[in-house]
């Protein structure tokens, strides 16, 4: 494990929706400059862990603790206050409003004056948008929806940036593209938690990995062992 307190530390959580738990007893810890794949079949349950992390899902039992304080339960505006920020599956972008703006909603509570220097700087990760700014986010490819979805995050200046499903319904040379810069913006100084159903591709960028099943963390480890593990090759890899 790296050294020094973890970023993120979740011990015993239990959560899921109405009175019904989706989530059972799960730990699991993020250290800062980690990558870190979350991986398990459809239905496994976690997309429901980011939105219990970030406040979106209830949480019954169990804490969270974020940059050595705690946020269970927190609303989704503290949450990402804290430097916590959630890039939801399917981009939930707002499709009649400009790339610009969508970019700049993800500063929403921020008041410095660089947030106009942080958009440029993050388009550096997506040369494509440099030219799409004042163009309606639901006019873009799938891939340019995905990049403003993560541009997006960024804007938040996160300390943690969990991002679900980034390759869902992309073409492959768009998905090899997309975590290229998840990649370069863990490499950059980001901690991302990641949540990805190409397992492959997951496991080959993350430091380390958590394999999640009917709501229960049953294999954790670095993420070279996990890849070369039966189990997991022969449940999600197909060998």
């Amino acid at each position: 494990m790296p050294d020094g307190p973890s970023l993120l530390h979740v011990s015993k959580l239990s959560a899921g929706f109405g009175m019904t738990p989706v989530l059972f007893d799960v730990d699991l810890e993020l250290w800062p400059g980690e990558l870190v794949a979350l991986i398990g079949a459809n239905g496994a349950g976690k997309s429901t862990l980011l939105g219990a992390l970030s406040g979106l899902v209830r949480v019954f039992n169990g804490f969270v603790r974020f940059s050595s304080r705690s946020i269970t339960a927190l609303r989704p505006e503290m949450v990402v206050a804290s430097g916590l920020v959630h890039v939801p599956q399917g981009r939930r972008l707002f499709g009649t409003m400009t790339v610009e703006r969508n970019l700049l909603l993800g500063a929403y509570r921020r008041h410095d004056r660089e947030v106009r220097d942080d958009l440029q700087r993050i388009l550096t990760y997506f040369p494509a948008l440099g030219d799409k700014l004042d163009r309606e986010a639901a006019t873009l490819s799938g891939g340019e929806q995905q990049m403003v979805a993560i541009g997006r995050g960024l804007m938040g200046r996160p300390k943690l940036l969990m991002i679900d499903e980034p390759s869902l319904g992309l073409a492959p040379k768009v998905v090899d593209r997309v975590m290229e810069i998840v990649k370069a913006i863990n490499q950059d100084g980001t901690a991302v938690l990641l949540v990805e159903q190409d397992v492959v591709l997951a496991l080959e960028i993350a430091d380390r990995g958590y394999v999640l099943e009917n709501g229960r963390i049953v294999m954790r480890g670095p993420a070279a062992d996990l890849r070369r593990d039966p189990a997991v090759r022969k449940a999600y890899l197909g060998v």
